[in-house]
């Protein structure tokens, strides 16, 4: 039979039954190598008392005015409290409420003379997307998630809004039109029919931003362009009819209908003939 040796708190509990003589006794071993101290003559490394410590007294300066001390009244102040009237809610008007599944948040006043959005039938408008008052958007609309659309925006039928996509105001979007995710149109911009935008596309409307005043001009997409994913277009230009432009590109000037606009900045080639075929969605 194997039989394990006692823990600590075995030893811990037998040893407070014994008397403090027998546990002493047991562990003389450990007490006979601890260092002995040596006490040492309190004549020989006594010292005086210190004294104890006085605090300087403090002398007023002549340029500084003390006012004199007030005699202690009987009268007990007592705090005002006042409710600032600015604060307080206003109850006249009703909380609006809305379904909490509808992830709609309001704060924002809208100009009082606008009107609700306007969408067609058979519409997909997937969650956390904004759709501003002003708009009319026909049949077959889809979006992805957390598409934004500002005023008097128009959309035609069978159009998809990508995931992420900003489509600021006054822009006009006509049919059969496909938008990938991350895709930013400007105020000002005009897209005809049967136009594909690829993902990450950047189109911009202010030459000289922030510089000097300019009129906000956008892109003009013709009808059946391609544009490539990663793309970034300067103001007020237009992209003609069935043109190509490549991924990546940077267009700076317009490109003619049926032209190919490659590289950075984008040089212009003429399509190939191949390519002359309206896009199939």
């Amino acid at each position: 039979m194997v039989k394990f040796s006692q823990t600590l708190d075995d030893r811990q509990s037998k040893n407070k039954e014994k008397p403090y003589e027998q546990v002493r006794a047991s562990n003389q071993y450990y007490y006979d190598r601890q260092p002995q101290v040596q006490m040492r003559d309190d004549r020989l490394y006594s010292q005086p008392p210190r004294p104890a410590y006085q605090e300087p007294a403090y002398q007023q300066p002549d340029n500084v005015y003390v006012p004199a001390k007030e005699e202690p009244s009987d009268i007990i102040y007592k705090r005002e409290t006042h409710e600032d009237k600015s604060i307080q809610p206003d109850y006249s008007k009703p909380e609006l409420q809305f379904p909490p599944d509808q992830n709609i948040q309001f704060g924002v006043e809208y100009s009082p003379n606008s009107k609700p959005p306007v969408i067609g039938k058979n519409y997909t408008i997937r969650s956390n997307s904004i759709i501003y008052n002003d708009v009319v958007i026909g049949d077959n609309f889809r979006t992805g998630h957390n598409v934004v659309i500002r005023e008097n925006t128009n959309i035609g039928d069978d159009v998809l809004i990508g995931t992420n996509t900003v489509i600021e105001g006054d822009v006009i979007i006509g049919n059969d039109v496909s938008i990938q995710s991350n895709v930013y149109i400007p105020t000002n911009s005009v897209i005809e029919d049967n136009v594909f935008i690829g993902p990450c596309a950047c189109f911009t409307n202010d030459k000289y931003p922030v510089r000097i005043n300019y009129e906000l001009q956008g892109p003009r997409i013709r009808r059946g362009a391609s544009i490539g994913g990663n793309t970034t277009f300067l103001s007020n230009v237009e992209i003609g009819e069935g043109s190509i432009v490549a991924a990546g590109a940077i267009v700076i000037h317009s490109v003619p209908p049926f032209y190919l606009a490659i590289g950075t900045p984008a040089r212009i080639k003429p399509l190939p003939d191949h390519l002359k075929v309206p896009n199939r969605f």
